[in-house]
């Protein structure tokens, strides 16, 4: 879906993201990382548990919210990546209600 350009200037680094080692650019957000591995998403909807993206990158949409480092609900796209940071995808629990 998404790649990085090759003429980009920055040290790559490596994070964790769902227990899988992935490359990213140092400076970078990590929504930009979360574009371009599969499967492409942040998280899950509260309400329905469909699959959300990075939308607006810009820290209003909340469709991001990842797991860095354990802190839950961080939005991706205002998070950049550092070097052994650990992201999971962030799974909502339903309720049950419809």
């Amino acid at each position: 879906m998404f790649r990085t350009l090759p003429d980009l200037s920055g040290d790559n680094v490596r994070i964790t993201l769902d227990g899988m080692q992935v490359e990213a650019r140092s400076g970078e957000p990590l929504a930009a990382v979360l574009l371009r591995t599969p499967p492409f998403t942040a998280r899950t909807s509260t309400v329905s548990g469909a699959p959300r993206a990075p939308y607006c990158l810009m820290g209003a949409c909340f469709d991001c919210l990842t797991v860095v480092d354990g802190v839950p609900s961080r939005r991706a796209c205002m998070v950049i990546v550092q070097d052994g940071m650990q992201v999971e995808r962030q799974h909502s629990r339903r309720s049950g209600k419809p």
